[in-house]
């Protein structure tokens, strides 16, 4: 529900390329060893006890909201030398902040922010729906991101069909316009009947498109499936039901066919490319324990029953690869407490192959309406939170602006009290694969670290080892320095180095070692 629509109040009722690394230094740092010191031979620590503060494998992302220019571009008909400045600033921002993944918005309405042999041109980058913006986006994209050592995650809306009902406004290609049987109009919007076989292969196709041709991590969609109840009426997909209905109860029927989607959506995607993710980031709320047992202690809107969406039935038939629910509501918010909702979901995970990361309100942080959104700890005590939950993987903040705004300088309580060392992406539960081979030609020259670069390896993972010459870098990321895209590094300080290499799911090489003598 990130379109601009207040998210609480639905609740209610009912985030330089050369450098291609994170920020070094902060707490946990090492010293170097004093001039003229030997460098003690390197042990690989085994009892090492992972310390909370630097994990070594964690999720921290940002959604990059596309529609209505939420994020990025910031306004149509901007040329593509100014679309691609400000996506790098974005992604500057990210990685200034010790992020690792983009979320970014390539579909919001049945069109597309790349070329695409199916659906018009979006008309949030020239303003016109299906005009050629001049360039293709998405390889430009996804390379800036990798080379900063960001996952990138092309984020789709599966169902939403235009924002205008008029079609004869929507370019001649528009499916909405080939296909006006697939439509149902509600309130001001269109949507695609969540009911057809035929609008299920149309989706398939366009994200199997995309995993084809681009260099993509992930496929992502977010919480809008059925519409939210509100304004638009009935959903007129009658006729639908009476034909595919097949006896079920309209609910029943209308959450089968999303749940033949994600299905359908998770097969064709690992069925393209194999290490590419899928997953979805559902509305907070499954449902509230006063409607189901099984449910939340929580009193608001129910996905399950309102929107259609059974996130419980995705993690236990394993069609997604990770869930990330939107929790953007802070402690001890009486209808959907986030004390209450992070234990439930980390229950629902636990002992599958689906990993769980949280989405984050901080588009929230400040909002006087809601009074512990006012205080600039009530996100950071999220993370410390989520940190009882072994379950919980990281965080996905929404959205980019506000991570260059750092509202109530939130981000710098985030990175100071969190994000102080870079983190690798957690693996994929259940992914098979070797690791690549660990670098070669690692010496020093001067105080630049410089190797061969590794067939297979996107980036590489540079560690400072103690003085005590004992790392626990294969246990948390106390001594992760940067994640780097190419086969060197700037030190900043004298000592002995470890640097593995990582390939584009983060399976890590055994360390190569170099030592960096004093000027």
């Amino acid at each position: 529900m990130r379109n601009g629509r207040p998210l609480l109040a639905a609740s209610a009722v009912a985030i330089a390329a050369t450098a291609a690394a994170y920020a070094f230094g902060g707490p946990g740092a090492e010293a170097a060893a004093p001039k003229g010191r030997v460098a003690t031979p390197v042990k690989a620590t085994e009892n090492c006890v992972a310390d909370a503060r630097y994990p070594k494998r964690q999720l921290r992302g940002v959604w990059i909201a596309t529609v209505k220019n939420i994020d990025w571009p910031s306004a149509t008909g901007l040329s593509p030398a100014k679309q691609r400045a400000e996506y790098v600033r974005i992604l500057d921002n990210a990685v200034k902040r010790n992020l690792n993944a983009v979320f970014v918005q390539i579909r919001p309405a049945s069109d597309a922010l790349y070329k695409s042999p199916y659906e018009p041109w979006s008309q949030y980058l020239t303003g016109t729906p299906g005009k050629d913006p001049g360039w293709d986006p998405l390889p430009f994209l996804t390379a800036e991101a990798h080379k900063r050592g960001l996952e990138f995650h092309a984020w789709f809306n599966p169902y939403r069909a235009a924002y205008d009902t008029n079609t004869a406004r929507l370019p001649a290609s528009h499916p909405a316009r080939q296909h006006p049987d697939w439509l149902v109009k509600y309130g001001s919007l269109l949507y695609y009947n969540p009911g057809l076989p035929q609008v299920r292969e149309h989706v398939v196709k366009v994200v199997t498109d995309v995993v084809k041709r681009y260099d993509i991590d992930g496929v992502h969609f977010d919480d809008y499936f059925y519409p939210y109840p509100g304004g638009g009426g009935a959903f007129n997909d009658t006729a639908a039901f009476r034909r595919y209905g097949d006896g079920a109860k309209l609910a029943d029927w209308r959450r089968g066919n999303v749940n033949k989607l994600v299905a359908q959506v998770h097969k064709a995607v690992h069925a393209t490319k194999k290490d590419v993710k899928f997953g979805i980031s559902p509305f907070g709320i499954w449902r509230n324990k006063a409607q189901d047992p099984s449910g939340s202690a929580t009193a608001g809107m129910s996905a399950y029953d309102s929107i259609y969406a059974d996130a419980r039935a995705w993690i236990k038939a394993g069609t997604v690869d990770y869930v990330m629910p939107q929790l953007y509501w802070p402690r001890g918010f009486q209808a959907a407490d986030y004390k209450a909702l992070v234990p439930w979901w980390a229950n629902e995970v636990k002992g599958t192959d689906v990993r769980l990361y949280i989405g984050q309100a901080l588009y929230r942080v400040g909002a006087t309406d809601v009074p512990a959104w006012t205080k600039a700890g009530e996100l950071p005590a999220h993370l410390k939170l989520n940190r009882s939950y072994k379950q919980v993987d990281g965080d996905v903040y929404f959205s980019a602006k506000q991570i260059g705004a750092n509202p109530l300088k939130v981000m710098d309580r985030l990175v100071k009290e969190h994000y102080a060392r870079p983190a690798l992406l957690p693996l994929p539960k259940g992914q098979k694969g070797d690791p690549p081979a660990k670098p070669s030609g690692l010496k020093a020259q001067g105080s630049v670290l410089k190797w061969n670069a590794v067939p297979g390896a996107r980036s590489y993972a540079v560690y400072k080892v103690p003085t005590s010459g004992e790392t626990c870098s294969a246990t948390d990321s106390r001594n992760l320095v940067a994640v780097v895209s190419g086969p060197s590094f700037a030190t900043k300080a004298p000592g002995q180095y470890l640097v593995t290499s990582l390939d584009p799911l983060t399976r890590e090489s055994a360390p190569s070692e170099a030592t960096v003598s004093p000027v």
